[in-house]
């Protein structure tokens, strides 16, 4: 892969970044890194983080990008869960946290240079595991940058690449890692086209990278233009004016943006957006949470029609895809499915349901490798029926084949394109003093897509706040899993088991919108 990297200004040459990518998978493979190991990254939007990306792809290991937003404990649990052989992370984001106990587990042990042509490492064994700081320095962690520049480059692979490793939440109330089989030589072609349809890469594309890239998507995208040879312009993060300023001064012609930006976007003043040439945007791409129809027609009459979105999962790969021109013929679509994808809607029974009618949405992704979670194959298996795999999403298709999604079965709220789940708040909450029950739930947000809720439920004698639950879950938790919105209720209603009737804590939130997620 030679992609070229443009970053704060500066450009790291396809030779350049080939020659890094080569050097940290050498060292990689010196500190025991192999076919199926594990490389943890917490790391921003950087070249370091697609170099290092490449060079687990090249020794078949997964990597896996670890939200930088989370706390020590949330970190802790990733690492000890997937057994990780090597840490690499951000010196800034390392010094955020320093409840975090390297030794749980694994052994955790600083990275050393001795024997610095060769690769070795002092103290190395079976069952270790390493931690290395990058960008910058942290106190009592060896750098990184050293370690790679001082290895000579690798020059094979052994193992077929098998993608990244990402946590999902899930009932449990802790994320899962996703362990995906090796990609095969024969599934290859259409895992790059799934890609190419999706993204829109094409070699000589100008592409931005502004959304956190330890989200599946956006991680997929620089992985495809990598694989295609374009040129990536990496943005730390998000900014509106930013956006438009780069795409006008560097002729951009691919960007990936979720709604929560197109939102952003279009807030900006007229005048703002006057000021910049956005004629040369070829394609741009959307997944990860439902765009609103009149945030989707407000884009297109402003971009063209470049505006793509795709319904997809971490786990089985993109289902669907809804062009400009379909999305204002079908407004609230979630597209047809893409070639070669089957898709099916079952009722309970896994009876196949008429146009029109709702239930639960199974596919067949065959571009995609199959996966299973860390320790949690029961979860998987619940996934499937008749070969097919459903994420738990409610919908429709209508009588041209178009998908509608039109609820979640699960309690999963996604927001701004994160997935959160509440029974993982939940849990934190209801160790609480004064915590009686608790429920938290995803209520309409005109910028997000959706926002977090939970009701509270006292015990007894007990006097809580709005502001007491959010500063609870804040000291515990990363800040975007703090609900927006806390109501205190002397009693939760119930089902007749006992169970908290979420729904109807919920539904009065959604009173008058035609969608519930």
């Amino acid at each position: 892969m030679r992609p070229t990297i443009v970053f704060k200004g500066e450009t790291l040459a396809p030779e350049a970044f080939e020659q890094r990518c080569m050097r940290s998978a050498a060292a990689l493979q010196a500190a025991g890194v192999g076919d199926g190991d594990v490389v943890a990254l917490l790391m921003h939007n950087s070249p370091q983080a697609m170099e290092l990306m490449v060079a687990a792809r090249h020794l078949g290991a997964q990597w896996c990008p670890v939200n930088w937003h989370f706390l020590a404990d949330e970190l802790q649990h990733i690492l000890d869960d997937s057994g990780a052989k090597v840490l690499i992370a951000d010196a800034a984001l390392l010094a955020a946290l320093p409840g975090l106990r390297p030794g749980s587990r694994t052994g955790w042990q600083s990275g050393s240079q001795t024997g610095s042509r060769t690769g070795s490492h002092t103290g190395s064994q079976t069952g270790s595991a390493w931690l290395w700081s990058i960008r910058g320095s942290a106190s009592g962690v060896p750098a990184w940058e050293p370690q790679r520049d001082a290895t000579p480059p690798i020059t094979t692979a052994d193992a077929p690449p098998r993608g990244a490793m990402f946590y999902t939440s899930g009932t449990t109330g802790r994320p899962k890692g996703i362990v995906r089989q090796p990609m095969a030589a024969a599934l290859a072609p259409a895992a790059l086209e799934m890609r190419r349809m999706a993204y829109g890469t094409e070699p000589g594309m100008r592409a931005l990278l502004n959304a956190p890239w330890y989200h599946s998507a956006p991680n997929s995208y620089a992985l495809g233009i990598a694989q295609d040879e374009g040129t990536l312009f990496i943005e730390e993060r998000f900014d509106a004016e930013r956006t438009l300023q780069l795409i006008h001064e560097q002729r951009l012609t691919h960007a990936y943006l979720v709604p929560t930006m197109y939102v952003r976007l279009l807030a900006l003043p007229p005048e703002v957006r006057a000021k910049y040439n956005l004629r040369s945007m070829r394609f741009v791409c959307s997944t990860g949470s439902p765009c609103p129809p009149q945030v989707k027609r407000a884009m297109i009459e402003w971009w063209g029609p470049v505006i793509h979105e795709c319904y997809g999962a971490s786990e089985l790969g993109y289902m669907t895809l809804l062009t400009s021109g379909q999305a204002l013929r079908k407004p609230g679509s979630a597209g047809l499915p893409m070639p070669g994808v089957v898709l099916k809607i079952l009722d309970e029974e896994g009876r196949e349901l008429p146009a029109g009618e709702p239930g639960l949405i199974y596919i067949h992704q065959p571009a995609t490798p199959d996966f299973t979670y860390v320790g949690n194959a029961e979860a998987r298996a619940r996934m499937e029926r008749q070969g097919l795999k459903t994420m738990g999403d409610v919908g429709y298709v209508d009588e041209d084949g178009f998908l509608f999604i039109v609820d979640r079965q699960a309690d999963m709220v996604i927001s701004g394109g994160v997935n959160i789940y509440p029974v993982e708040i939940e849990h934190v909450l209801q160790g609480m003093p004064g915590v009686a029950d608790c429920a938290v739930f995803g209520i309409p947000d005109d910028e997000f897509g959706e926002a977090l809720a939970a009701a509270v439920q006292p015990g007894p004698g007990a006097t809580l706040t709005a502001e007491a639950v959010r500063e609870w879950l804040r000291e515990r938790m990363a800040s975007y899993k703090v609900p927006r919105v806390v109501t205190v209720h002397e009693q939760l209603p119930r089902e007749d088991t006992g169970k908290i009737f979420k729904r109807r804590l919920r539904d009065p939130y959604w009173a008058g919108r035609t969608r519930r997620v």
